[in-house]
């Protein structure tokens, strides 16, 4: 069988994942946004996730029929029509309660229904909680399209694993997890993504297990970095540096080599929410998954409080104390500002009454103020600071020249552990 693919949502994972089939299939990449959309038909990715060589590599100026493989990007629904494999990997987000935000998967699933034929396939590659494809995204299909179920079309879940920045594990050398909404659709999902993993595929027996087996994966490290949280809390207790004691503890073999930290972005922030929340339906209360969360994402006021006890003990004002902040993406190297846990710290930092400055050569300086309100700058400042907060490695700080930047007092404070300079304080 002949497979045309359409992807919707052309972001962090939707577009790696359509340039790469695009390598042995026919792709059109679909997104609402007709400014995104217009970007990369010149070439360039924004998120840096695809080099604009290998972008332009991919495109097609016309959208392909199935006798031809290449990428054509759109915002326009006729260029769809003639897919016959539609995968979905928009955003899932939570609220300001940390509840889940379907709003987007569900836009996607009303976008397909609107072009699915008879014997067509959806798969879905969002995170989500265990029964969401079937139960939530399936029936608004099935409403919008007037198609059956299992009977009319078919569906899939193949969960991403897209790590944002990383040039290493891009996405054909990852392990990809399959599934389909029978046995035979199972087979023809898991077919049509071993054609481009290299790194190979494994077939899950449902779509339940599938979307189960992606929330757990960043559950778990969400869990496990909460634990050296706690422990970077109390060895700073006891004035023991944690590096060193996770760098001892790292000898023995089965030692687990994490990092204390700020846990964000849009999945290990965010994905325990999404397992809680339907624990919780089935009446079942999660206690280490929901009090991982609790301490991870109380590290931002924790960050602040020691920055500002160490101002205070180097007899620092701290009212209208000038704080520069390196870094305000979710992660180094890399662009996304999604749910980045940096803003914590700013904010406690500004309740203390100090004035915080941003300096982030990654981020984009209008997204920044969009998302958060705050304003950013790439370019380094030519200021003194009372304070300078490492909250990003990226590699333009590793060698910075802190002293040009700091007061003959001032505190350095390393979330990260990189830095080499002298420093007064680290997670």
């Amino acid at each position: 069988m002949q497979h045309k693919i359409t992807v919707i949502g052309l972001g962090y994972v939707g577009l790696p994942l359509a340039r790469l089939f695009a390598t042995q299939f026919p792709v059109v990449g679909f997104d609402i946004n007709q400014a995104r959309v217009q970007e990369l038909e010149k070439g360039h990715d924004d998120t840096l996730e695809i080099s604009d060589e290998l972008l332009k590599s991919a495109l097609v100026e016309n959208n392909p029929s199935f006798h031809k493989k290449g990428l054509y990007c759109s915002f326009d629904l006729k260029d769809i029509e003639d897919s016959n494999i539609y995968i979905i990997t928009v955003p899932t987000p939570v609220d300001k309660n940390n509840r889940p935000v379907l709003t987007p998967l569900i836009k996607a699933s009303e976008t397909v229904g609107k072009v699915l034929k008879k014997g067509d396939i959806i798969i879905y590659e969002s995170t989500v909680y265990p029964g969401c494809t079937e139960e939530d995204c399936i029936p608004v299909v099935e409403q919008i399209s007037g198609l059956k179920f299992n009977v009319d079309f078919f569906a899939g879940y193949s969960p991403e694993r897209i790590n944002p920045g990383d040039k290493e594990h891009t996405v054909e050398k990852i392990v990809k997890v399959t599934s389909g909404s029978t046995p035979e659709i199972g087979q023809v999902v898991n077919e049509i993504y071993k054609a481009v993993i290299t790194a190979g595929t494994h077939l899950a027996p449902t779509i339940k297990v599938a979307e189960a087996a992606k929330v757990i994966e960043n559950s778990q490290r969400d869990i496990n970095i909460a634990f050296v949280n706690e422990l970077a809390k109390i060895f700073n207790l006891m004035d023991i540096n944690t590096h060193d004691v996770l760098e001892a503890a790292g000898t023995k073999w089965n030692f687990l080599p994490f990092k204390p930290g700020l846990v964000g972005g849009h999945c290990i922030g965010v994905d325990p929410y999404y397992l809680a929340q339907k624990a919780q339906e089935y009446g079942y209360h999660p206690e280490i998954i929901l009090a991982g969360r609790r301490l991870n994402d109380s590290m931002g006021q924790y960050v602040a409080s020691q920055v500002i006890k160490t101002m205070i003990k180097k007899d620092i004002a701290v009212n209208n104390a000038k704080i520069l902040m390196l870094g305000i993406t979710f992660k180094q190297n890399c662009p996304d500002v999604r749910n980045t846990k940096i803003v914590d710290v700013i904010a406690a930092l500004e309740d203390y009454g100090t004035q915080v400055t941003i300096y982030d050569p990654w981020a984009n300086v209008a997204e920044v103020q969009k998302e958060y309100g705050i304003q950013s700058t790439s370019e380094i400042p030519n200021d003194k600071f009372d304070a300078i907060i490492l909250g990003v490695a990226h590699q333009e700080f590793v060698g910075l020249d802190l002293d040009t930047l700091k007061k003959d007092k001032a505190v350095i404070y390393d979330v990260k552990g990189v830095l080499v300079s002298s420093i007064d304080g680290r997670l």
